[in-house]
């Protein structure tokens, strides 16, 4: 069993590696297929069956070919299975890419044909699925197998250069086979099947400067020193074949733009071996004479030139630099020039390229040189001082008229102008000095004083004569000389102390002198005592040989209360060649010093003084005095001020502030001028007071208000009032303060006015008002008030009974007038 169960599997090994085995196919073939039924194993007896199933078909890819223009649809093939008996019990059934509609099939013979042409660079190949099924029950009689339909490639597409035109660049006098760049084509045909995308270059134009590589496309150079100063662009057409470059092949073409870039292969050259150039002997040093060029063939860095001048003959004269703009070369002067004395200057300039390339030396010397010659040309130039500055001495004092010195200067033209000399005004203010027109000697036109001024600068004009415009400046200073005539005398004025513990010989102090003369060789004073070689009994002078001196003590004990100051004569003499010199005396005061010689006091009076007191301790008692002083100032000031101020300082005091004029002003708006706390007092309101103008009259006497017994109006009775005061003679000339007082009618509280009592200027007694309850209050402590001051301030109240639930609500209401010949006012007081 086991045997043949092995030969069954080798077996089947060998048939399914014979029907799967590849083979090429031709559109239109069929393929065969077979099929193996069930193999049935030896019966044995309950032994387990073989069996294995093959595929019904087995085909390879098919082919269709592309861009077929046929009418009719191009045939690709045939499928077949064993299973089909050719009894039209089959039917073949096609899905997958393009079936039904790129590919249909014959559902009884199996042909397959394309409905149209095919791209093969659209879409390479189809995959579909093919089945056999029953007629008649459509049942699967084969397993569904998946097979690949290939469009066959033709020669339908040239190569094409997809960057091009091209543009690539090569050195010049570059050797032949110098790499410019590569080019590719791209053929869209297939390149595993045929030449179709087999490409091959050529050069159609640009031989023979430029090759290609056939295969590789490169590009290189064929021809050796091409130079770019003869031809700089190259236009070459490249062709790429395909099929190998057979005959039929398809072809495309691209245009290569190549430029031959520069090398430094040419030197400079001048166009003329000489230059001539012209200027005038007046140009400025550093301005530019002129121009010369030298031309390169070159380009760029390549074509930059230095220029030197060699060298020689002129050569320091001038210099020369390269414009880098336009590579000419400027030459420059570089020193004054002078007809006078050099007409010409000839010399040589040399041109060399800054970048050299050493591939080309062999080309021989990459410079070029030029002589240049230039002329000076003459100009008419002002005249020419034989110093460019002068230097005078004259002494001071010197006679007016005396000749310091000359100046000197001459027309160096052909024409050898004269020339005429002047001081320039602005230079010489005070014309301290005179010039010769023609000599040009300088003398003196004052007398000099160097103490005032020991230098003078002034400017010399020269100016030729045939042409006066041209004119030239020379300075000439002149020092003044001193001479020997002011004496020396103490360079400070000097305050001299001696402590009374002085000692003999003791120097006290030094001493220096000063002198306004200008001495020749620097400054030599010598001090001396007028009494030299008589023995002096206080003090000395020692001359110490250094331009100072030192007043010594000839004795010790000197004392403030014998005498207070000595007097020292001094004699000081100068070194001049002239000796001169002056007495000077010194003030010597005898001072009381510390231990160490420190000064204390020169005061003989101090003496006197108790000790004990420093100035320090004086100060600061003066100061305490001063402090005690300012407050007892301020105290007796607020002390004088709270005498002025109003006795109505209680928070409740209600009553009206009536303001009192005392003098004649500016109107009730008119407050600051006046005393307020007389009107805001009033104790301090005078009665009876009388006009001081007029004799007053004995009948005259104060009024006594009189309450009114009916309701008139208000304004009745006050116009009344008012012009009764108007008319009285007897009021003084100023303000004055009177009161109107006007009751009302129908208060429960009956009047509380003292004007309808019979008592007139009699006390009365307010306290009934305090039983009246809270609302009285107030109206209680102002009555209270008023009786107990004396005061004739009038208060008339009229209190009115509310019709509706007000009982026993009072509402006083005040009216106050001023009145005097000068001033009306009319007011209502503010209700409590």
């Amino acid at each position: 069993m086991l045997r043949r169960n092995c030969l069954l599997l080798f077996l089947c090994f060998l048939f399914e590696q014979s029907s799967c085995a590849p083979f090429q196919s031709r559109p239109g073939q069929e393929w065969p297929h077979s099929q193996t039924g069930p193999s049935a194993a030896g019966s044995n007896g309950g032994s387990r069956g073989f069996q294995r199933v093959k595929r019904g078909w087995v085909w390879n890819q098919f082919f269709v070919l592309e861009e077929y223009m046929g009418s009719d649809p191009q045939y690709v093939g045939k499928l077949h299975t064993d299973l089909d008996k050719g009894e039209s019990s089959v039917k073949y059934t096609l899905s997958g890419d393009g079936a039904g509609t790129i590919f249909t099939i014959d559902q009884i013979t199996g042909d397959i044909h394309a409905l149209r042409s095919l791209d093969r660079e659209e879409k390479p190949y189809y995959t579909l699925r093919a089945q056999a099924v029953d007629i008649d029950t459509n049942r699967p009689l084969e397993p569904e197998s998946e097979f690949v339909i290939k469009v066959q490639d033709i020669n339908d597409n040239e190569p094409k250069f997809l960057e091009g035109p091209y543009t690539a660049s090569v050195p010049e006098m570059s050797p032949v086979g110098t790499y410019v760049m590569k080019v590719t084509a791209t053929d869209a045909d297939d390149p595993t099947y045929g030449n179709s995308a087999r490409v091959v270059y050529s050069i159609l134009h640009g031989q023979p400067y430029f090759s290609v590589d056939p295969k590789t496309g490169v590009i290189r150079t064929a021809l050796p020193n091409m130079d770019r100063e003869v031809k700089e662009l190259y236009q070459v057409l490249i062709q790429a074949k395909d099929m190998g470059g057979q005959l039929g092949g398809l072809a495309g073409t691209t245009t290569i733009n190549i430029t031959l870039s520069d090398v430094n292969d040419n030197p400079p050259r001048f166009s003329k071996s000489i230059f001539h150039l012209r200027v005038p002997e007046s140009s400025a040093v550093g301005s530019a004479v002129g121009r010369i060029k030298a031309h390169d063939l070159d380009i760029g860095k390549n074509a930059e030139v230095e220029y030197n001048i060699v060298p020689g003959d002129g050569g320091a004269m001038f210099d020369i630099t390269t414009n880098e703009h336009n590579q000419e070369g400027i030459i420059m002067l570089k020193k004054p020039l002078d007809y006078e004395t050099k007409k010409a200057y000839t010399f040589k300039v040399e041109a060399s390229n800054a970048h050299l390339d050493p591939r080309f030396h062999n080309f021989g010397p990459f410079k070029d040189t030029a002589t240049v010659k230039i002329n000076v040309l003459d100009v008419d130039e002002p005249p020419v001082f034989s110093k460019p500055s002068y230097a005078m001495d004259v002494y001071e004092d010197t006679p007016q008229g005396t000749i310091i010195g000359a100046v000197t200067a001459q027309d160096l033209d052909a024409g050898n102008s004269p020339v005429r000399y002047s001081i320039d005004w602005k230079s010489d203010l005070d014309s301290f000095f005179d010039i010769d027109p023609v000599r040009g000697t300088i003398s003196t036109n004052e007398l000099l004083d160097r103490e005032s001024i020991a230098q003078h600068n002034i400017s010399v004009v020269a100016t030729k004569v045939n042409n006066p415009v041209l004119t030239s400046r020379v300075a000439v200073t002149v020092h003044v000389l001193d001479i020997n005539e002011f004496p020396p005398e103490l360079s400070m004025p000097y305050e001299t102390f001696v402590c009374e513990s002085a000692k003999v010989g003791q120097v006290i102090q030094v001493i220096s002198a000063r002198d306004q003369d200008l001495p020749q060789a620097g400054q030599r004073f010598s001090f001396k005592s007028p009494q030299e070689g008589v023995k002096t009994k206080n003090f000395t002078v020692r001359d110490f040989g250094n331009n100072t001196a030192g007043v010594v003590t000839l004795r010790g004990g000197f004392k403030r209360r014998s005498q207070e100051i000595y007097h020292l004569p001094v004699v000081i003499e100068d070194g001049g060649l002239q000796t001169l010199s002056s007495t000077s005396t010194l003030t010597i005061r005898v001072c009381g010093c510390d231990t160490d010689g420190s000064l204390l006091t020169c005061s003989a009076e101090a003496i006197f003084l108790p000790v004990g007191l420093s100035t320090g301790a004086l100060i600061a008692i003066l100061v305490c005095i001063v402090i005690l002083l300012v407050i007892v100032v301020l105290y007796v000031g607020v002390r004088r001020q709270k005498k002025k101020e109003t006795l109505m300082t209680s928070k409740e005091d209600i009553r009206d502030n009536v303001i009192h004029y005392d003098d004649e002003g500016g109107g009730e708006e008119d407050t600051h001028a006046f005393d307020m706390g007389t009107l805001r007092n009033p104790k301090v309101i005078k009665e009876n007071l009388f006009r001081r103008d007029v004799k007053p009259e004995l009948g005259l006497c104060p009024r006594r208000p009189i309450g009114s017994q009916n309701s008139a109006d208000i304004s009745n009775f006050i116009s009344q009032r008012l012009q009764e005061h108007d008319g009285d003679t007897s009021a003084p000339p100023y303000d004055s303060l009177a009161t109107y007082a006007y009751e009302g009618e129908g208060s429960v509280a009956e009047s509380l006015s003292s004007i309808e009592s019979g008592k007139g200027e009699m006390e009365e007694d307010y306290d009934y008002l305090n039983e009246w309850g809270p609302r009285f209050k107030t109206l209680a402590g102002i009555f209270g008030e008023r009786a107990e001051s004396q005061s004739d301030f009038a208060l008339i109240s009229r209190s009115q009974r509310e019709d509706k639930g007000s009982q026993d609500k009072m509402q006083p209401l005040d009216y106050l007038f001023v009145s005097s010949p000068f001033l009306r006012m009319k007011g209502v007081a503010n209700r409590s």
